[in-house]
């Protein structure tokens, strides 16, 4: 599946030399997926009342290029489970045609005690029925 999420950088995102701080892209990244996740029809509130969680266990990630103050951003992710429990998104941040950011990030079911969980039924027959 494939996905893209706008961002635009606000004065707060940058850092003294006027640029995105390091750190933000990975806050943009984070909103993109939790973006997919409602879009999915999976209400995080509710699984974790139900004990079961999304948590990020990996990033690899590469700084490519830079963004500033006012400039209009795209998140692009392609996603698809990986086993029973693994979720993987490969993620990119682009200034229009530009990659100025790129992770591959997997994310892990897991029971709130810690415990890897089976990724939710409706997310895997929602995730398969799209082709991937």
């Amino acid at each position: 599946m494939s996905h893209v999420f706008p961002v635009r950088v606000f004065y707060e995102d940058t850092d003294m030399a006027g640029i995105v701080y390091y750190a933000n892209y990975l806050r943009y990244i984070e909103r993109a997926r939790s973006d997919i996740v409602e879009q999915l029809g999976l209400d995080q509130r509710a699984m974790r009342a139900e004990a079961m969680v999304f948590v990020v266990t990996r990033v690899e990630a590469d700084y490519l290029g830079t963004a500033g103050f006012g400039d209009r951003l795209d998140v692009h992710t392609t996603h698809a489970p990986k086993g029973a429990v693994r979720w993987i998104f490969d993620q990119e941040v682009r200034r229009g045609d530009t990659v100025i950011f790129r992770a591959i990030v997997t994310a892990v079911c897991m029971t709130t005690a810690g415990k890897p969980q089976r990724l939710p039924a409706k997310l895997r027959a929602k995730l398969s029925n799209t082709g991937t």
